[in-house]
């Protein structure tokens, strides 16, 4: 069940964490780190940031947080955990994205190339958090957003106008802070401007960029079901 709230505001720690399913099936991801490597030799089995605990909690003004802690893993831990059908409950996968959206009211999502692990699939610029997203004990998801933006499709976040709450959308083992990233270019004009920087790359993380101006624009793609529920959500936010 997807559950879509505003936040004001994100505070997560980076706290050790026992990762049970990454010890007691060792054997298991290994194979599974193999076959992943077999077939799509690019991935790289680095550490990332998971989700361990998290809680909305209001804050004195009445708004809501969302705090929590993460902790760090290999990839090919959380990869495996993923194809397995995410069996540890008690884990999520929690990250930021960055929902463009040009000056004419249209989102930008991007289709993630071959070479990727989610080849295919159509959402938002965004990444599994990292180590280079800790500053001082704190996992900082607005500098997650904000890289993972600029590496996928060369705009920075500076080049675009921030909403200042997060959009949460809680779709289990998702837990999905989405920052809407308003761009002063109209849909066309940023789609070109993107697709010239992935031109210019070598090995892009997208392939391309579609424009969606309602959920119907994304019949017969892969796009995620918490990004139609998201821009379904912002659409009749916009609307009121």
């Amino acid at each position: 069940m997807t559950e879509i709230l505003e936040v004001a505001e994100l505070d997560f720690a980076l706290e050790p964490f026992d990762w049970g399913f990454a010890r007691e099936r060792a054997a298991d991801i290994a194979a599974n780190w193999a076959k992943r490597r077999a077939s799509q030799p690019k991935l790289f089995d680095g550490r990332v940031l998971l989700n361990s605990h998290y809680e909305f909690t209001s804050r004195a003004d009445g708004r809501l947080a969302l705090r929590g802690a993460f902790f760090e893993t290999a990839y090919s831990n959380f990869l495996s955990w993923r194809d397995f059908g995410s069996p540890d409950a008690s884990v999520l996968n929690g990250f930021s994205m960055a929902a463009l959206r040009s000056a004419d009211g249209a989102f930008l999502l991007g289709e993630m190339s071959a070479h990727t692990a989610n080849a295919g699939q159509i959402y938002f610029a965004a990444g599994t958090p990292d180590l280079t997203d800790v500053f001082d004990g704190k996992v900082d998801l607005l500098a997650s957003v904000k890289r993972e933006l600029e590496e996928e499709t060369g705009v920075a976040a500076s080049e675009a106008t921030l909403d200042p709450d997060w959009i949460v959308v809680r779709a289990p083992p998702m837990l999905a802070c989405m920052k809407v990233f308003r761009s002063p270019l109209t849909a066309e004009a940023l789609q070109a401007r993107i697709h010239a920087f992935l031109a210019s790359e070598r090995d892009p993380e997208l392939a391309r960029v579609h424009i969606a101006r309602t959920t119907q624009d994304l019949d017969g793609l892969r796009a995620t079901h918490f990004v139609r529920e998201f821009i379904e959500y912002a659409s009749a936010a916009a609307s009121r």
